[in-house]
């Protein structure tokens, strides 16, 4: 019996994402819908679906009817489910800010929210299911994204060059990372309105004159009002683009989000990898529900030095693996030359995508040629080899 099969994903249409980027990877025709994310996996919310001998299925119920097989004895058992969720991601407005609560906080979490009766459905609900969110993401482009906050010196120093944040520069003094968000987060909408309009009379001019760069939180805070469909009531996010680290990612580079660590995709495409969740506590730049009690418990008040990894590129010369503490997801890029062939025994579940030119994998008697767009789901315990006949660059998620 095969353990490989053809996968084909499900697209997210959300307001931030793009029109044109997706579609193209998809080698399907754009009809100018917003497409955000494309998911490969089996979140009961957009499963996948996999050709077996009997026809096409969703992912997660083939899944549910032979788990050990499919993914693995252990993952199975501790797991009890695909343990990751895997995306491609176009930003072209900026997500919201926003945190992921550790895996024992979420299990809490949900249970008090089901608890109290708050349907899943519900917009003002938390928490979705009882997992957490840790994540990474490798840069299919030069992508821009918030993470962390400042060190003590450098958010001092935001703080100084700021006029119109001057004034927050004792409380940060006194109360250090938690007294200065708490303060600006707690503010009524009218404060917040006083204290950023003259900020953004300030900035805007120079953002729609093309003076400001990416670096700088001004580019960003301008950004954000100009894409915002209520430009009266201006959004409580922007403080957050002054206090936290602006990281640019060049295409292969990769960053880590973990549980605590506020972040905000802001600009460009990516590869994400996540563990199978949809737990998220926002802090901005967003219409949706910002519950900041709840918020406030779960954010990391401490500095956070951006840590933008290269890979480590194996033995082989053509796998590319970005190292994690996550338990439920290991991420790597295989880049294929004509004469390469790449070879890899599944011990867990895995799902590859072909982001650039064409393959062919090979399994027992098996074999499935896929090009750009195309996904392929590897069930557990099998051999597999890889080869391309002119380049092919995929991206690979499994569990460690």
């Amino acid at each position: 019996m095969s353990k490989l099969f053809a996968l084909k994903g499900k697209i997210q249409n959300y307001a931030w994402g793009g029109t044109k980027f997706i579609p193209k990877l998809l080698g399907i025709e754009s009809n100018h819908d917003k497409c955000a994310e494309y998911w490969l996996g089996a979140h009961v919310n957009a499963p996948s679906v996999i050709s077996t001998a009997s026809g096409s299925q969703n992912l997660d119920s083939y899944l549910a009817s032979r788990s050990a097989e499919s993914l693995g004895t252990e993952v199975a058992k501790n797991f009890r489910r695909l343990p990751f969720l895997f995306k491609v991601l176009d930003v072209n407005d900026m997500l919201s800010i926003q945190v992921h609560p550790t895996k024992i906080e979420a299990e809490r979490g949900f249970k008090r929210e089901n608890e109290l009766g708050i349907p899943l459905t519900a917009s003002h609900r938390n928490y979705k299911d009882d997992n957490h969110k840790p994540e990474i993401m490798v840069a299919l482009s030069e992508f821009w994204l918030l993470h962390g906050f400042l060190s003590k010196d450098k958010l001092t120093e935001r703080l100084n060059e700021t006029p119109e944040f001057v004034n927050l520069l004792p409380v940060f003094k006194t109360e250090g990372y938690l007294g200065l968000y708490k303060k600006v987060m707690e503010q009524s909408t009218e404060e917040t309105n006083r204290m950023l309009t003259p900020l953004l009379n300030r900035i805007t001019p120079l953002y729609s004159e093309g003076k400001l760069d990416k670096s700088s939180p001004d580019y960003w805070a301008a950004k954000a009002v100009d894409t915002a469909t209520d430009k009266k009531t201006l959004d409580k996010g922007i403080y957050s683009i002054y206090f936290f680290n602006i990281v640019k990612a060049n295409k292969g580079e990769a960053v880590f989000q973990d549980a605590g660590i506020p972040h905000a995709y802001l600009e460009g495409q990516n590869m994400e990898l996540m563990a199978n969740s949809d737990n998220v506590l926002r802090g901005g730049l967003t219409p949706k529900h910002i519950d900041v009690p709840e918020l406030l418990k779960h954010v990391a008040f401490e500095e956070t030095i951006p840590n933008v990894m290269q890979g480590n590129l194996q033995n082989d010369g053509i796998e590319r693996i970005y190292k994690t503490p996550a338990p439920d997801f290991k991420l790597s890029k295989i880049d294929l030359n004509k004469s390469d062939i790449y070879q890899s025994k599944a011990k867990t579940a895995q799902i590859l995508i072909v982001i650039d030119g064409e393959a062919e994998i090979v399994e027992g008697d098996n074999a499935l040629a896929i090009s750009k767009g195309e996904s392929i789901f590897l069930e557990a315990d099998c051999k597999y080899s890889i080869s391309s006949k002119s380049n092919a660059t995929l991206y690979k998620a499994t569990t460690p």
